[in-house]
Parts: structure tokens; sequence; C-alpha cells
């Protein structure tokens, strides 16, 4: 069997979070797209889909089982663990070791296998509830690094984190991925990603394309016009472009959409309209 690893999937892959239902929760509105789309990710040569237990929860990881069991060989499922949902749909912390191993075993009987690809720990949070939070994560990371060793997970990756945290990561374990909140309009984390790049570590960034509040921006809308394209097209393209670790997932539950993300992929941006889009203003509400 091929060794599946970050390395060897496509840069564009798929976000699975919006076939669950309103607010990732519940069941999709219409089950046989939410399949289609799937399938058809897959056909389209996807070959990195992006899951969580708690988006449903348990309902994406079961349609993902439904559409594509038995899986590809060189199909890459990521998943998280850290939050959980209540009876109402919040989203809930849920961090403490023995809550991680629960978490872990959710995914693996949800997606029907024995051995989960890749685990990322979901540590962070602030006041917007994406942003990372200083502080220890040995106990943590240190439980999902026992289950690496027991061979239900093969590689382990981090959401929502610092460079301290990363570091602290790597020293009890490998750590292949980082997963956090970057666009074309949220640069945060461009020397986080620079550092990831020198230590052979892929970025992936959330929300690319601004999740539940959808990038606006004159200049993504002028470019798109001017190399008669969509803005979100740009958008992606911008990230491709940005760092050659940076993997893509954005997430859609319509296959329309959903071929015009993975067309993102062949789009090349310009030099101009590279220096244009540099010019977004991150996180001061300027142009976007």
């Amino acid at each position: 069997m091929t060794e599946k690893n970050m390395s060897t999937v496509n840069r564009m892959g798929y976000g699975a979070m919006q076939l669950a239902g309103p607010g990732v929760f519940g069941p999709p509105k219409d089950r046989a797209e939410a399949i289609a789309v799937l399938r058809t990710a897959v056909e389209l040569g996807v070959n990195h889909i992006d899951t969580a237990d708690f988006y449903g929860p348990h309902i994406t990881n079961q349609l993902i089982r439904e559409a594509l069991y038995p899986y590809a060989e060189d199909l890459l499922i990521v998943t998280k663990v850290g939050a959980v949902r209540d009876e109402q749909g919040a989203w809930l912390h849920a961090r403490e070791p023995e809550q991680l191993v629960a978490q872990v075993h959710d995914n693996l009987r949800n997606l029907g296998v024995d051995t989960l690809d890749v685990v990322n720990l979901r540590v962070g949070g602030g006041s917007d509830g994406h942003t990372p939070v200083p502080g220890s994560i040995a106990d943590k990371f240190g439980a999902l690094a026992e289950l690496r060793e027991q061979g239900l997970i093969r590689h382990l990756g981090l959401s929502v984190v610092d460079a301290g945290q990363v570091a602290e990561a790597r020293a009890i374990a490998p750590v292949v991925t980082v997963q956090n909140w970057y666009n074309v309009a949220h640069r945060g984390d461009e020397t986080l990603i620079e550092s990831l790049r020198e230590q052979d570590i892929t970025y992936v960034p959330f929300w690319p394309l601004g999740g539940f509040n959808p990038l606006q921006s004159g200049t993504l809308d002028a470019v798109a016009a001017r190399l008669d394209t969509t803005p979100n097209a740009v958008a992606l393209a911008w990230l491709l472009q940005a760092s050659p670790n940076i993997l893509l997932i954005p997430g859609t539950s319509k296959i329309a959409h959903l071929r015009a993300n993975i067309a993102a992929a062949d789009l090349k941006l310009p030099a101009d309209a590279l220096d244009e889009l540099d010019g977004i203003a991150a996180g001061t509400g300027k142009d976007h």
C-alpha cells in the first residue's frame, strides 16, 4: 500500500464541513447531492478530504463513508479532534486527554477505518473562537501521540496554534501539517507559514474563502474581472502562489461550486495582480 502523507496529495483538496446541515449541525438538506459532491471531488482528482466527527455531529464522516468506502488507496482523509457539539449545536471545547481518545474512536467508527490517516489537534479559541491561545499542549498532543504509537493514527497535525505550540508538539512526535485561519484578507500567519515550509510541514488554511463571512473585496472583484474569472478563483489561486507548502480545502455542498474551486488550481495570477492583492489589508476592516 502506498504510504499516505501530506506530501503525496494534490494541492487542491476538499473540506467537508458544509455537507452537514445549517450551522454545520444536523443532516444535509439534500443527502443525494452531498454524496454526489464527494464522489465528484474524487473523480476530479481530489485525494485530500478534510473532515471532523463534530461536523453534524457524526454526519459528515458518515456521508464520507457512504460515498467513498472502500476508500481509494491514495485518498488521504484528515480529521480533527478537540471539540464536541451539544444538543443545540453549540461548539464546546473537549481537549482533555480522555476526551481526545474518545473522539479518535468516534472518527474511526464513523469513517469505518482501523487507522486514521491524519488527526489534527484543534487547540486555540480566543475571543473569535479561531485564534491561537498560548499555552502548553503537551498532555493533549501526548495523548494523540500514544494513539499513533498504538497504530490508530498514522500522522499528527495541529490546528489553531502558534509557533511555540508547534515546537512543543514536535518535541513529542512528528507534526506533518498545521491548519490555521489564513486567506488573502487575513494574513497573520505569514511568518509561521515560512517557518513551517523550512521544516517540511504543510500549511492548510481554513476559511480560504472567508468561511461564514465570505470574502468581500473590491480588489478581488477588479482582478477577477480583468482575468475573466471569479473572485473565489482569484482568492484560491493567490493562496496556492503564496507558498509551496500550502494545501487548500475549500468546502461546498454544490457540484458546480466544487468544479469551480478545483479549476482554480490551474489559474496563474500575473505579477501585477499579485501586487494588487497584496494591498488588501488584513484584520483592519479595510477592503474586506
